[in-house]
Order: structure tokens, then C-alpha cells, then sequence
């Protein structure tokens, strides 16, 4: 898959998920990029949770959205290999269950690695620069990462596996979401590559979709689906992954920029409809009605949804793994419980 043209006409560049603890960072680049370094992305702001490259500001001319279906709609722009996107999944799973009644979530692709040919900076000019970055953020979040990837089987650009969310999005909304996990799943836990199609047909499969019509659209009109994200992305003065914007009817709207406590993603909804709160549905927290919903979680997710202890939460992970009722993947910086399939 070549992603040379895309990369050309990308406005911007952000490698702060890979780099550092609180969010991944766009920065707008020149014609005269590949001539000059990039500003130090490691200037960020411990306090606020915000990574920003000095002199830039986003824009706060939003285009008009479209009306939801439901009371609050959710825009948000992430990337397959973002890891602070990986480290807000127990925040958005528990978005999801709690207020998902009233919420519509539309998934956009930043583009966070186009090319490691025009980045240079940082003391980070390689993919062996970051792979001990992956190990630090994986503690901060409390999410399983390995960064043993970039050493063994490193990533050229997060375009690919962009595109192909893109492609399954065209088959199935449902479908897509459970492909991006899987391959989330795949580079953080597996250390696999997800640039490489047979990894991304894999997936594909694994989660049922066509892979004929999979790799056609991959190959065909997916890229400029992409390409719309990324100039949504622009319009939207996106500068850095995860970041979510919430709006209401009546296009009021408030931004969660970052990894941030459960409680920001709440308060937006709350803010956007104060009656939320009390059509809020409460969470069984069951082991089976969990995975019920979600076929792997990893300890941080399932402590989050079931509102206990990360270490009850893994006797009772590990009871269970006793009992042959949960598989789990287990890597260097964590688990993965994965309920079996059921035979038929």
C-alpha cells in the first residue's frame, strides 16, 4: 500500500502518543519541512495534561456539523498506534454504557505518523528511539504496551492501518470499531505490525468482515476517506490526539483534549444535557455482563467498568482464568482477558 501521496498533502505531524504521557500533538509544517527540524515536541505541560508545540493555537472556527440522531454527538480524532487514545478506553467503555442512549460517536483518523522521512527531532529520528517512550507510557496509564515493537518489527507510518479502519467503516460501523481494537490490540500487546496487510487482513477476518470488499476498498476509495479526516482534522485546528468534540442540538459544544479522568468525559455530556444524569444507566458489574459487551478488557478496563479495585479485580481475573472461564494475553507490561469463543 503506498502512502506517499497521502503523506505529501498531510498538513500536519504528531508523535507525542508515542512520546509522551498526556496526548499526542499535531504541528503544522511548510512546504520547506523537509529542510528545517521540527520544533522539540517535548515541550508539554505536565499540569494540564496538554502537549503543544510553542506559537500555535487552535482554531476556534468550527465548520457546521451535522445533527445527530441522539442528544449529544461525540467527534473523535484518534489514530491506530495513538497511545494515550489507548490509555482513555476504560474512560470511553465507560462513556458507552453509562450514556450511550444519548450519544452518537463518530471516528475520525488524525494521520499521527505519516512518514518517518520528515521527522527529525527531539533526539527521536527512529523507530528504535521510541520503543522504551512506549514502556514509560504504558505505566502512566496503567494500560498493557510493549514497546519491543519498534525494536523488532517497527512501524513506518500509522497511514495504512488508518485506511483500513476507513475501509471497514464502509462495510460495518459495528464491525469497524471491533477492528480497530483488534489491531490496537495486535501493535500494543502483540508487537505486531500493522502496516503489513496480511496483519490488517487478519484482523479484518477475525472480526468478520468481507475481506474481498475489505481489501478493495483499502486499496480504493477508503484513502480518500482518510484524506476527508485529514482535512477535517485541519479545519477543526485538531493539533493533537485524543481529542473528542461534544455538541449538542443546538451546536453548543465542549472539546476533552488528552488523557483525562473519567469525570471530564462525563461533565461534557452533563454540561450538554443536564437531564443526563438521570437517565443515566447504571453498570452491572458482573464479570459476564462485562465481557458480555466487550470480548477482551484489559485489568485497568474491567476495574473501571465493574468500580473496584485493580487488585480485586485481579483475583477475580485470575479465578476465573483458574476455572477456564476467561484466556488471557499477557505481555511484559500487563494482561488482556479475553472471554472464549463459544463453540458452535
Amino acid at each position: 500500500m503506498k502512502v506517499s501521496s497521502l503523506v505529501s498533502n498531510v498538513p500536519y505531524l504528531c508523535l507525542v502518543s508515542i512520546l509522551l504521557l498526556s496526548s499526542c500533538l499535531v504541528s503544522n509544517r511548510s512546504d520547506s519541512m523537509k529542510e528545517q527540524s521540527i520544533v522539540n515536541p517535548l515541550l508539554c505541560d505536565p499540569e494540564q495534561g496538554i502537549c503543544e508545540l510553542p506559537g500555535e493555537k487552535s482554531s476556534s472556527a468550527h465548520p457546521s456539523m451535522e445533527a445527530s440522531q441522539k442528544p449529544i454527538r461525540i467527534i473523535y480524532f484518534t489514530d491506530p498506534i495513538c497511545s494515550s487514545c489507548w490509555g482513555i478506553e476504560p474512560q470511553l467503555k465507560k462513556l458507552k454504557l453509562e450514556y450511550g442512549h444519548l450519544l452518537e460517536i463518530e471516528y475520525r483518523m488524525g494521520g499521527l505518523l505519516p512518514s518517518w522521512d520528515i521527522y527529525n527531532s527531539g533526539g527521536i529520528s527512529q523507530p528504535a528511539d521510541v520503543a522504551h517512550h512506549w514502556d514509560e507510557v504504558s505505566a502512566h496509564y496503567d494500560m498493557p504496551i510493549d514497546g519491543d515493537v519498534w525494536l523488532e518489527d517497527p512501524l513506518s507510518s500509522s497511514y495504512p492501518p488508518s485506511i483500513a479502519f476507513k475501509a471497514a467503516e464502509i462495510q460495518d460501523h459495528t464491525r469497524a470499531l471491533l477492528f480497530l481494537r483488534r489491531i490496537r490490540e495486535m501493535v500494543f500487546l502483540e508487537k505486531k505490525n500493522i502496516t503489513r496487510l496480511e496483519n490488517l487482513l487478519q484482523a479484518a477476518q477475525e472480526v468478520g468482515l468481507d475481506l474481498a470488499q475489505f481489501q478493495a476498498d483499502y486499496e480504493g476509495k477508503a484513502r480518500q476517506l482518510f484524506q476527508e479526516d485529514l482535512d477535517l482534522g485541519r479545519a477543526l485546528g485538531v493539533r493533537g490526539f485524543p481529542t473528542l468534540f461534544f455538541s449538542d442540538t443546538l451546536q453548543n459544544r465542549l472539546t476533552v483534549y488528552g488523557f483525562r479522568p473519567y469525570s471530564h468525559f462525563e461533565n461534557a455530556v452533563l454540561s450538554l444535557e443536564p437531564e443526563a444524569g438521570a437517565s443515566k444507566h447504571e453498570i452491572d458489574p458482573s464479570w459476564e455482563n462485562l465481557f458480555g459487551h466487550h470480548s477482551t478488557l484489559t485489568t485497568r478496563e474491567f476495574s473501571t467498568l465493574a468500580n473496584q479495585s485493580k487488585a480485586d479485580s485481579e483475583q477475580l481475573l485470575n479465578a476465573l482464568l483458574a476455572q477456564n472461564k476467561l484466556q488471557q494475553t499477557r505481555t511484559k507490561n500487563g494482561v488482556l482477558w479475553i472471554m472464549p469463543k463459544t463453540k458452535p
